[in-house]
């Protein structure tokens, strides 16, 4: 941490547990990879967490019945669980698009803090038409918005728009992260 720079949230300088999820094209590889610097914490994209045959299964349009992603989720979860373990805190990528999802991650690392990214389909779309050598296709974007499931009030975390720059987005999320990871 730089001299003089105000402490990250959490507990003495400990950073926070945080699942920055939503659906494909709102850049939640991005904004969690600048906010895991910001906070200086650990990085992880849960796509890394696919198995080969769902990334094939994914790439030729089929989207994951909630069977198939359940050893995923599982696999994520245990990722923030070994973190806040190791007190470093940690920032994962992770569309978690149902509440359900969000459980499983939450039984493993109950204070994980999660920050929903949304944006307007015309937006998404054109995000995910430009995007080159990903698995997930433009097809299953509907998918996704058919089967999200935006926070509820009980949930931890809070909710962005990414109509602006990723810098920024990143900047937003440092103010709504609590203080305390744990609670």
């Amino acid at each position: 941490m730089a001299a003089g720079a105000p402490a990250p949230p959490g507990r003495a300088g400990r950073a926070p547990c945080v699942v920055v999820l939503g659906v494909s094209g709102t850049g939640k590889t991005t904004v969690a990879r600048l906010l895991a610097e910001r906070l200086e914490a650990p990085f992880a994209d849960a796509d890394d967490f696919h198995r080969p045959a769902d990334i094939a299964r994914m790439a030729a349009g089929v989207p994951l019945d909630d069977a198939v992603r359940r050893p995923w989720l599982e696999t994520v979860g245990r990722w923030l669980h070994e973190r806040d373990e190791a007190g470093t805190g940690g920032v994962i990528a992770c569309s978690a698009l149902k509440r359900r999802y969000r459980d499983v991650l939450r039984a493993a690392c109950p204070g994980a803090f999660f920050l929903h990214l949304t944006a307007g389909h015309d937006l998404l779309a054109e995000r995910i038409g430009r995007r080159s050598g990903h698995f997930m296709p433009g097809s299953l974007l509907d998918s996704q918005l058919a089967i999200l499931e935006p926070l509820e009030p009980d949930e931890r975390g809070a909710t962005l728009d990414v109509g602006r720059a990723p810098e920024l987005i990143a900047d937003a999320a440092l103010e709504v992260l609590p203080r305390d990871p744990g609670g």
